[in-house]
C-alpha cells in the first residue's frame, strides 16, 4: 500500500505532488488528516517517526486553531487573556512582515469579516453594507501590539484568524524537526502547502504541480497548469476557485479583502509563492489575491527571497506570469 501510495499524485488543497524518475531509495511514508485537511510526508529516514511528526503538527492546533476552545488565539479573541506563546509570536511577525509589505492585503484581523460572510466559525447572515462598514472598525494589523509577550488591541472586539499562515507553520515545524533529526531528503504537504528538502524516493527532485484554476468545489476535475521540480525550499498556492459560494447568481469566494471588506475580486485567479519558509509562501499567496497582479509582480520582482506564479484573466482568457528565478524550476 505504501508504495502504491508513492505512485499518486497528491490532490490535495491548490498544489499537489508528483514523484518520478528513476533509483527506488527506501522512504518512510506517513498521511492523516489535520486542520480539516489531509497531509502526505514522504522521507528518508531509518525509523518511522510519524507520531513525532504528528505531534509537531499538533503544536499549530494548540496555539493559533479557532476551533481549539483553549488554544491561545481562542482566548485572546474571547478577551479571556492577552498572553502569547512563541509559536504565535513566530506566525505574528511573519504575519505583520506581510501586512507591510502588501500594504495591508494581508491581514489575519479578517476575522471578523469571514465569519460575517460565511467562511468562519459558523454560518452567518450574508452581510450588508452597514454590517461590513461596521465589521472594518475592527480590522488592521497595526491596530495590534505585543508588549511583553502580550497582544495589546486598541479595539478590544479585534478577533484574529490565522488560518491563512497556520498551515505553512505547520509545514515549518514538521521540516525543522526532520533536519534536527538528520533527514536530508524529505517532502511534507499539508493541505496544498509544500516544503521540500533534497531528492524523491525516486533519486530526483521533488516534482509539485500547480493546478489550473477552474472553478471546482469538488477537486475531482483538477487539471495541471505546471509542474516545478525544486530540491529546497516551499511553495504555496491560494486561489479562489475551490471554496466559494454563489448567492444571487454572484461568486463569493472565501478570500476577504480586508481594505474593503468584500470578498476578493481581482483578476488573480491564483497565486503560488516560492520562499524559504512555508510560512512566508503562505502568507503571501494570501495577500497577492488581493493585492491584485501588477503590485504582487512587483512584491516579487523585488524581494530575492521570493519567487511566483500568478495564473490571471485578461481580455477573458487565461493568461500565467512567473518570474524568472522560478522558471528555471519549471519541468518541461
Amino acid at each position: 500500500m505504501i508504495n502504491e501510495m508513492r505512485e499518486l499524485f497528491f490532490f490535495i488543497g491548490c498544489l499537489f505532488v508528483v514523484v518520478g524518475c528513476t533509483k527506488p531509495v527506501r522512504y518512510q511514508y506517513t498521511e492523516g488528516k489535520m486542520y480539516g485537511t489531509f497531509y502526505h510526508i514522504s522521507y528518508a529516514a531509518p525509523v518511522d517517526l510519524k507520531h513525532e511528526l504528528r505531534t509537531q503538527m499538533e503544536v499549530v492546533n494548540a496555539s493559533l486553531s479557532m476551533f481549539n476552545s483553549n488554544s491561545v488565539i481562542t482566548k485572546i479573541n474571547r478577551n479571556e487573556s492577552r498572553q502569547t506563546d512563541s509559536l504565535f509570536r513566530r506566525m505574528f511577525k511573519v504575519a505583520q512582515k506581510v501586512y507591510r509589505q502588501t500594504g495591508g492585503g494581508y491581514d489575519i484581523t479578517v476575522a471578523p469579516l469571514v465569519n460575517a460572510w460565511g467562511f468562519g466559525v459558523g454560518r452567518k447572515a450574508f452581510p450588508d453594507s452597514a454590517q461590513i462598514d461596521s465589521l472594518l472598525l475592527m480590522v488592521g494589523m497595526d491596530k495590534l501590539e505585543i508588549k511583553e509577550d502580550e497582544l495589546v488591541k486598541s479595539v478590544p472586539d479585534m478577533k484574529l484568524d490565522a488560518s491563512s499562515i497556520a498551515k505553512g507553520l505547520g509545514v515549518d515545524l514538521v521540516a525543522e524537526y526532520l533536519d534536527r533529526k538528520g533527514v536530508s531528503d524529505y517532502m511534507v504537504e499539508i493541505g496544498g502547502e509544500v516544503r521540500v528538502k533534497g531528492q524523491s524516493y525516486k533519486g530526483c527532485c521533488w516534482r509539485i504541480g500547480i493546478d489550473r484554476p477552474e472553478d471546482d468545489v469538488t477537486g475531482n476535475g483538477r487539471q495541471l497548469q505546471m509542474i516545478v521540480g525544486i530540491t529546497s525550499g516551499a511553495l504555496a498556492t491560494s486561489g479562489n476557485y475551490r471554496n466559494f459560494y454563489i448567492h444571487e447568481g454572484k461568486k463569493y469566494a472565501h478570500t476577504i479583502n480586508p481594505r474593503t471588506g468584500f470578498p476578493v475580486q481581482t483578476e488573480v485567479l491564483s497565486a503560488s509563492v516560492y520562499a524559504s519558509s512555508c510560512m512566508e509562501a503562505d502568507a503571501y499567496a494570501t495577500g497577492f489575491m488581493v493585492t491584485g497582479l501588477e503590485k504582487a509582480k512587483d512584491i516579487i520582482n523585488y524581494n530575492p527571497a521570493l519567487e511566483g506564479c500568478l495564473i490571471y484573466e485578461a481580455d477573458g482568457k487565461l493568461k500565467v506570469w512567473v518570474s524568472e528565478g522560478l522558471k528555471k524550476f519549471i519541468v518541461p
